[in-house]
C-alpha cells in the first residue's frame, strides 16, 4: 500500500527541480533590460514567469482538475513592449520542461505523461501565457488546490541571495504537501561557503528532508531534538528588506527573550529551510505597522509544513494557526512565528509584552 501524495510529491518535485534549473540559467545570464516591475516596484524577471509556466504546465498535465493559487499573471507578458520578454519565456519554459525524464532516482522518478522530455510538444507562447493565468484562482476552504511562488525573494534572486521556488498541496485548507528548490542555499549550514543548492520536501504526517539539488537520491531526513533550547543558542531569522518585516520590532523582541545572537537576515521562504534543518530557531514576521499588509498564501504554505514536520511550531503572532482557507491571503493573520516546540509559547508572550510597548 502506497503513502498517501506519493504522486503528488513526486511531481511537485519534479516541477521544482526543473523551475530551478531555469532560474539558475537565467540568472548566470541575466540582462537588466529583461526586467519588468511589479505594482509595489519589487523587480521580477523572465524567469519569474516562465518558472511558473513550467511549473503550471507540469500541474495542468499530472492533475488537470486542480486549480493553482499562483503569484503571477500574464497581463505584463500581452502588452506590445514585451515582445522580448515573450521570445524569452518561450525558449526558456520549453527548454525546460524538455530537460531528460528523469529516471534513476528511485521514488523520484519522473514520468513522461507529466508534459515533460525531449519528447513532450513545444508549448507556443499562447499557450504558455494561458498557462500562467491558472495560476489565477482565487482560493477557498474546500477542495484541492496547489499555491505556487515561482521565484520567492526576487531582490534575493537578482543579487544572487536567497531566493527559493515554492509549491504546496493544500486540501480543504491544510496544507498536505510541501516543496521548496533552494538554489543559492548552502547543502550545510556549517559549510556555507561549500556547495550550494537544496530542495526541501515535507509530507504531512511523514516528515521532512532535505535532498542535493545535484543529487536527488540523497535524501536527509529533517527533525528537532526534544530539547528545551537555551535562548543564548538562539538566533531570530528575518527577512532581509525592512520594509518586508519591521526589524525594530525584531529588536524589542530580542530583548524580551534575552537573545544576544545578531539576526540571520535573508530573502524568501529558505528561512524556513534554515528553521527546518535546526539553524537560528526562531523565524519572526511582523508586518510594518500601519502597512495594512495581508500575509499571501504561497508566501508561507511550503514552508509552514516543511518546519511542521521538522518538529517546529508556526502560528500568527498572536498565536492563532495559520488559515489556507481564505483565499490568496491568510486573512487575519496577523504576522509569522516559526520556532523550536520548546520555546514557541515564550515568544508568543513576549511578542504580546513587545506589542504593548509598541502600543505606550
Amino acid at each position: 500500500m502506497s503513502l498517501a501524495f506519493t504522486l503528488e510529491k513526486r511531481v511537485a518535485i519534479s516541477a521544482v527541480v526543473r523551475a530551478c534549473s531555469l532560474t539558475s540559467q537565467v540568472f548566470q545570464k541575466l540582462v537588466k533590460n529583461e526586467t519588468l516591475t511589479k505594482n509595489d516596484k519589487s523587480p521580477v524577471t523572465v524567469a519569474d514567469f516562465s518558472a511558473q509556466a513550467v511549473v503550471n504546465a507540469i500541474l495542468e498535465k499530472s492533475f488537470p482538475h486542480d486549480p493553482i493559487v499562483g503569484e503571477e499573471d500574464s497581463a505584463d507578458l500581452r502588452s506590445p513592449s514585451a515582445e522580448d520578454l515573450r521570445k524569452h519565456l518561450t525558449s526558456l519554459a520549453n527548454d525546460a520542461l524538455h530537460l531528460p525524464v528523469r529516471e534513476d532516482e528511485g521514488s523520484l522518478l519522473e514520468d513522461a505523461s507529466w508534459g515533460i522530455g525531449p519528447s513532450s510538444p513545444t508549448r507556443s507562447t499562447d499557450e504558455l501565457l494561458s498557462i500562467i493565468d491558472r495560476g489565477n484562482y482565487a482560493g477557498g476552504s474546500t477542495g484541492r488546490m496547489w499555491a505556487l511562488d515561482p521565484i520567492d525573494g526576487t531582490k534575493g534572486f537578482l543579487r544572487g541571495g536567497q531566493y527559493a521556488v515554492c509549491l504546496a498541496l493544500i486540501e480543504n485548507s491544510v496544507v498536505q504537501v510541501g516543496v521548496m528548490g533552494c538554489p543559492n542555499l548552502p547543502v550545510s549550514g556549517a559549510n556555507p561557503d561549500g556547495e550550494k543548492g537544496c530542495i526541501f520536501v515535507a509530507v504531512r504526517g511523514q516528515g521532512a528532508e532535505q535532498r542535493p539539488l545535484s543529487n536527488l537520491s540523497l535524501s536527509i531526513p529533517l527533525i528537532h531534538a526534544p530539547t528545551v533550547p537555551s535562548m543564548s543558542s538562539i538566533a531570530l531569522l528575518e527577512s532581509l528588506e525592512a520594509a518586508h518585516s519591521s526589524h525594530s520590532f525584531s529588536d524589542r523582541l530580542s530583548k524580551h527573550l534575552g537573545i544576544t545572537s545578531a539576526p540571520l537576515r535573508m530573502d524568501s521562504q529558505a528561512k524556513y529551510a534554515c528553521l527546518a534543518r535546526g539553524e537560528g530557531g526562531l523565524y519572526f514576521r511582523m508586518p510594518v505597522k500601519g502597512s495594512g499588509y495581508k500575509e499571501k498564501i504561497w508566501d508561507h504554505a511550503s514552508g509552514t509544513l516543511l518546519v511542521e514536520e521538522a518538529g517546529a511550531i508556526v502560528s500568527d503572532s498572536r498565536g492563532q494557526p495559520l488559515n489556507f482557507g481564505l483565499g490568496r491571503t491568510l486573512g487575519e493573520n496577523y504576522g509569522v512565528v516559526a520556532s523550536f516546540k520548546g520555546i514557541h509559547s515564550q515568544v508568543i508572550e513576549a511578542v504580546k509584552k513587545a506589542n504593548a510597548e509598541e502600543a505606550d
